[in-house]
């Protein structure tokens, strides 16, 4: 019960109206530490209730110890617009019952009326590292981190991915030193993140919840092989219009992908949107909207709506292109099969990304389901790569070949071992080289001159 860690009564309210009853364990495990105060390196998946984790201390100190007159006294950086925003919706959930207010910097939002919050001095706010820095460089001042109490990065090791680190630091700079840190990511072993670490945090407590490439047990993992670009796209229209699912993401590399499979998948009357990262904003916000709402059932996107998104419903999640890295899949796949629900997450693999999918299930040490569409004109060709190791009749001709050939070497060595006799024929040296006459012979005869040595 969160009861046991004395927040205040106002909390404890509003997480009854939410009926969040029972902590997940990385609240277990870091809610204590946090509330006392401590800086904290978190390691925990996507899904694991991490953001209640940080908000619920925030929320818990600054009700608790009210502050007139002062600047931001909590700050929340984390790498995308889309989980910035679901990052305020669960801050309004959890200080319904209080007078907290937090404020919204991202890319693709108006820059005046950012700049006319900032001004203001919210004691919350929830941030994209790139457009704070913005605001940074053109105005000085503001934002005013000088009195913040509490900072927080929310997928640390995304933001790494992202590049950027250098305005992470930056941020983190102009803030109070004697802050409280708190710094979660789904990986400890991200390129670049100690560097983080250690200029962000003091003493930090480290609080590993669960290994990120723990075996997914509420999600089922296929793959299907597939022929071409053109097979992959029917056996993906396929999988949508029979599978049985509520909400399912489509998984593509690219942007182009995403765009060209949206209109493929209309046009085949299914309920699809897209998403990726080149689209305006007010576009990406109406797309999530009838994502939730169920205005569409299908998104179509790419590695942008892999982290951070928590949408109730989801239970397919189809890989078009295969996932680049392991931990890339781990955060896609993420997508389904949350809060004790079952999932299913299937990548459609060809010719040139089987070796990228058994690079992740060494990776992940697991082995996917081998799955197969028997329906007429959906059956590939290509069923994986062929085996190298020779068998049978054909191994014992191999051997005997082998053996031929090393009989004949050894018989070619004995004769050059054999001692010249006058029987042997003849030899003309010329430096380091030995021919016959017989050869002589013949290369002259094709118009080739051997060099003579002059008299």
């Amino acid at each position: 019960m969160f009861s046991q860690f004395s927040l205040h009564d106002r909390l404890l309210k509003a997480l009854d109206e939410l009926a969040f009853k029972q902590p997940t364990d990385v609240q277990l495990q870091s809610l204590p530490l946090a509330l006392e105060g401590k800086d904290l390196f978190v390691s925990a998946e996507t899904g694991s209730g991490k953001t209640a984790a940080y908000l619920l201390p925030i929320l818990h100190r600054l009700i608790s110890t009210p502050a007139t007159d002062t600047g931001t006294r909590a700050l929340i950086l984390v790498p995308t617009r889309e989980l910035a925003r679901q990052v305020y919706k669960h801050f309004k959930q959890l200080a319904s019952f209080s007078s907290i207010k937090a404020g919204v910097i991202i890319g693709g939002d108006e820059f005046k009326y950012q700049k006319s919050l900032l001004r203001k001095n919210p004691e919350v706010i929830i941030a994209t590292p790139g457009r704070l820095v913005e605001h940074m460089d053109k105005s000085v001042g503001v934002p005013d981190f000088t009195d913040l109490e509490l900072l927080v990065l929310d997928e640390a090791d995304r933001m790494l991915d992202m590049g950027f680190s250098e305005d992470v630091l930056k941020i983190a700079d102009s803030c109070n030193p004697k802050r409280q840190s708190l710094l979660f990511s789904a990986t400890l072993n991200q390129r670049g993140l100690s560097a983080i670490r250690d200029r962000m945090l003091n003493k930090p407590e480290t609080v590993v919840v669960n290994d990120h490439r723990e075996k997914h047990d509420s999600i089922e993992q296929q793959i299907i092989l597939a022929d071409d670009l053109s097979h992959k796209e029917k056996l993906l229209a396929w999988l949508l219009i029979n599978q049985s699912y509520d909400k399912a993401i489509v998984f593509c590399n690219t942007r182009i992908q995403s765009n060209k499979l949206g209109g493929y998948i209309r046009y085949r009357k299914q309920r699809a949107g897209v998403l990726h990262g080149e689209m305006a904003q007010p576009e990406r916000n109406h797309v999530m909207e009838l994502f939730r709402k169920g205005g569409i059932n299908i998104l179509i996107t790419t590695d942008l709506a892999a982290r951070g998104l928590d949408i109730k419903g989801i239970d397919l999640v189809i890989n078009f292109d295969m996932a680049r890295r392991g931990d890339d899949y781990i955060h896609r796949i993420g997508r389904t099969g949350r809060a004790g629900e079952l999932g299913l997450a299937i990548s459609l693999i060809s010719t040139n990304e089987y070796n990228l999918m058994s690079s992740i299930e060494r990776y992940l040490k697991i082995r996917f389901d081998r799955r197969i569409i028997k329906e007429e004109g959906l059956q590939g060709t290509y069923k994986g790569p062929k085996k190298l190791k020779a068998s049978g009749k054909a191994a014992g001709n191999k051997k005997k070949k082998t053996g031929d050939k090393k009989a004949k070497t050894k018989a070619k060595s004995k004769e050059k071992s054999k001692p010249r006799t006058k029987d042997s024929p003849a030899t003309e040296n010329s430096g380091r080289r030995t021919r016959t006459k017989a050869a002589q012979s013949k290369d002259e005869q094709d118009g080739f001159q051997p060099l003579r040595k002059k008299r």
